[in-house]
């Protein structure tokens, strides 16, 4: 672990999707912010959606954050919501970066963007660096981190950090998937092959014949995974959890149902693997199964009705992906990764499926 460095990778001037930085420094001029612009922030590596810099505000680091360029679907990447989040988090969960400033105005850098303060460290995406591959030492210790941080998150009392009115946690397990299966629909129908079609219908069906399950609310982080905690690079704890622009109020186990959306192991249909998101099939990290009981144990949450959750997570995830490249089809993004995201999400889609059918935990 000694060697690796503490920065989060960024990507070069070439590589980083401009900004009008000098139109900003104007409007944070107005704001009593100075930003420094001698040099041209540089865009963060990794990442699908939203666009985050590293920029130099009064003399400090700090991370501007806006949404992906492009046509949104409605009411995603809302940096109002991130911005009040981050701005209250802090108090009762030291890994929430504070938020430093919230512009709607979307003249500025042609999107509402926040600022918010920089916390040095790594984060870690589809694979782990040569030095730590293979360390079962290393696997175990991030699969108990990620549960640990997210029973944390959960245990906060939303009403401590003035967060008690975010969301509306009444109904959320059913109105989560009604909307999911709404936005299904729309994207299956822009770009979605035959095969993704039936998948849809299949999973969509499935999940509306079953009984919602009993919900516990807490705070939602809703997009939990293993790349939006930043860990320091000599002991892997965590110092700062990220991307909170989907954050809610709702039940406990979606969040972590999400999370095992994306937690690949041995065994598994090759679509998780070609997710890329986590190296958790990498040796020493425990298996969903596992990880589900130790959020269990922590909790004390019943996973006696959690396969409803499962599935919704995997179909919300796929149905990500499904959007990711209706945005490629329609020219929102020319990135070459999003190409290969209709037959992902065609493989997303079984695995929900699967999980229905209890063929996949």
């Amino acid at each position: 672990m000694p060697g690796m460095k503490q920065v989060a990778a960024l990507r070069s001037e070439k590589e980083s999707i401009p900004q009008d930085w000098r139109r900003l420094r104007a409007y944070l001029g107005t704001q009593g912010m100075v930003l420094d612009i001698d040099s041209p922030p540089l865009q963060f590596a990794g990442g699908l959606a939203n666009l985050n810099y590293l920029i130099r505000v009064n003399g400090n680091d700090a991370v501007l954050r806006r949404p992906p360029m492009g046509e949104l679907p409605p009411g995603a990447y809302d940096m109002r919501r991130e911005s009040r989040i981050l701005s209250r988090l802090w108090q009762k969960f030291p890994l929430a970066p504070r938020a430093m400033h919230l512009c709607e105005d979307v003249s500025v850098i042609g999107a509402a963007f926040q600022i918010s303060e920089y916390r040095p460290g790594v984060s870690f995406r589809a694979s782990l660096p040569l030095e730590l591959a293979g360390d079962t030492n290393v696997g175990a210790k991030l699969g108990s981190m990620m549960i640990d941080v997210l029973a944390r998150l959960h245990s906060i009392d939303p009403t401590d950090v003035g967060l008690d009115d975010l969301g509306r946690p009444d109904g959320f397990l059913q109105r989560t998937a009604d909307g999911w299966i709404k936005r299904a629909m729309l994207a299956s129908h822009e770009s979605a092959g035959r095969e993704a079609h039936m998948l849809i219908g299949d999973v969509s069906r499935w999940l509306r014949a079953q009984t919602v399950p009993r919900e516990r609310t807490s705070l939602l982080h809703n997009d939990f995974k293993l790349d939006n905690v930043l860990v320091n690079a000599d002991t892997l704890e965590p110092v700062a959890v990220l991307d909170w622009d989907q954050g809610t109020r709702g039940d406990s186990l979606f969040d972590l149902a999400t999370l095992l959306s994306y937690w690949t192991e041995q065994g598994d249909p090759p679509a998780m693997h070609k997710l890329q998101q986590m190296p958790t099939a990498q040796p020493g990290f425990p298996t969903r199964r596992e990880a589900a009981e130790a959020y269990s144990r922590t909790t004390g949450c019943d996973l006696s009705e959690f396969r409803f959750h499962r599935v919704l997570g995997m179909f919300k995830t796929a149905v990500i992906f499904q959007q990711l490249y209706s945005r490629y089809l329609a020219g929102g993004t020319a990135d070459p990764r999003y190409a290969e995201f209709g037959d992902l999400a065609a493989g997303l889609f079984a695995c929900a499926n699967d999980i229905a059918q209890s063929r996949l935990f």
